[in-house]
């Protein structure tokens, strides 16, 4: 059995360094940005989401995902080794979905990888083990805050577009971080704090991030930034495609 988050370190390390507050968004991002993370205690905040995943708008995600293009273009990331999941052993998959991250962590792992899939919803994780139809992975109903893994558990993690529902990202990267092993590393893609990434946060009830102020997030828990990813060059000049970064346990 796993032991218990210590919530003490947790709360040690959600600390803010001078200076780094939250800039502003333009009015207009500000005015389309669902704002219910803000209002609602997180336990309310939650529960919401658990109601739009297990509705409706989760039984479209994967539709979605493929409309938008986040799963080929996802698919191109592990593809072509720009996150390289040779070698890992012991990979996590966070807030799993319908299982678009997993599908490609089962294709272009090592075949004796362990994959983890962990979410909050037991109706996403309901789906995607009807989608994935693989004996692989093992899905776990987990929330982000309070991990039951044990420290330093995964070589490997993908975290595609879960901080967006947390208040405060220190808590769940500081999370994230325990259970990797030094050098391990971690895909991570989150929603910018841009005109496009305004209007997903309304559809999905979620919140954004500024690319520099979550750079520093990542360093106060020990994950150090190693490089910034593009799903195709034009991304990287249109600087489309939201926040896709590698990051390495210190």
């Amino acid at each position: 059995m796993a032991p218990k988050t210590d919530h003490r370190r947790v709360s040690r390390v959600r600390r803010h360094v001078p200076g780094s507050s939250e800039r502003p968004k333009p009015v207009l991002h500000r005015l389309l940005e669902n704002r219910q993370i803000g209002r609602l205690s997180l336990e309310e905040y939650q529960e919401k989401v658990r109601d739009v995943y297990d509705g409706p708008q989760g039984a479209l995600l994967a539709t979605c995902s493929l409309i938008s293009l986040h799963t080929p273009l996802g698919a191109r990331l592990f593809r072509e080794r720009k996150f390289d999941l040779r070698g890992a052993r012991r990979i996590l998959d966070v807030g799993s979905g319908a299982g678009q991250i997993a599908r490609h962590l089962i294709k272009y792992s090592d075949r004796e990888a362990e994959i983890t899939c962990f979410d909050m919803s037991h109706e996403m994780l309901r789906r995607a083990r009807n989608r994935l139809k693989s004996s692989r992975p093992r899905f776990v109903v987990a929330d982000l805050t309070r991990l039951p893994f044990a420290d330093a558990s995964f070589d490997c993690v993908t975290c595609g577009y879960v901080l967006e529902h947390l208040p405060d990202a220190h808590v769940g990267l500081a999370e994230l971080s325990r259970v990797m092993v030094v050098g391990g590393r971690m895909l991570l893609l989150v929603t910018e704090d841009t005109f496009s990434g305004a209007w997903t946060s309304r559809m999905w009830c979620c919140r954004t991030y500024n690319r520099r102020e979550l750079a520093k997030i990542c360093e106060e828990v020990g994950l150090s930034w190693r490089r910034e990813l593009w799903y195709s060059p034009m991304h990287k000049v249109l600087r489309a495609g939201g926040i896709c970064v590698e990051l390495v346990k210190a």
